[in-house]
C-alpha cells in the first residue's frame, strides 16, 4: 500500500511563506496523480492543488498564484511538495496529501495531516 507522510507545517504570519512536503513510499509507480487538500475547523474538506505524473498542475482559485505544487521525481510520485506564498489567516487549515492509484482524482490514500497557521 501507498503509505503518505506530510512535513512542514507551523506557525507563519501573514504575508509569509512555507513549504510543505509530502513524503511517498510503497508501489509508487501505482500512483497517478496526488493533491493537497486542507480543513479549518468547522468547515468541509477543500481542495488546493494537484498534480499528475506528467506534471499538469490544477489550483484552486484562492490559492492560484500564491501556492506552487510540485513533484520531487519527473518519473514517479516519490516526493510532493506545496510552496506556499502570501500567505492569509483564511489559509489556515490542516493540509492534507492524497494520491490516487485507480482513476486520476479518486484519492484512495491520505496522509495524517500538517496544521498551518497564519497569525500575527
Amino acid at each position: 500500500q501507498v503509505q503518505l507522510v506530510e512535513s512542514g507545517g507551523g506557525l507563519v504570519q501573514p504575508e509569509g511563506s512555507l513549504r510543505l512536503s509530502c513524503a511517498t513510499s510503497g508501489p509508487l509507480f501505482s500512483i497517478n496523480a496526488m493533491g493537497w487538500y486542507r480543513q479549518a475547523p468547522g468547515k468541509e474538506r477543500e481542495l488546493v492543488a494537484t498534480i499528475t505524473t506528467n506534471g499538469i498542475a490544477r489550483y484552486k482559485d484562492s490559492v492560484e498564484g500564491r501556492f506552487t505544487i510540485s513533484r520531487g521525481d519527473a518519473k514517479i510520485m516519490n516526493k510532493v511538495n506545496l510552496q506556499m506564498t502570501k500567505l492569509k489567516p483564511e489559509d489556515t487549515a490542516v493540509y492534507y496529501c492524497a494520491a490516487s492509484t485507480r482513476r486520476p482524482y479518486e484519492w484512495n490514500y491520505w496522509g495524517q495531516g500538517t496544521q498551518v497557521t497564519v497569525s500575527s
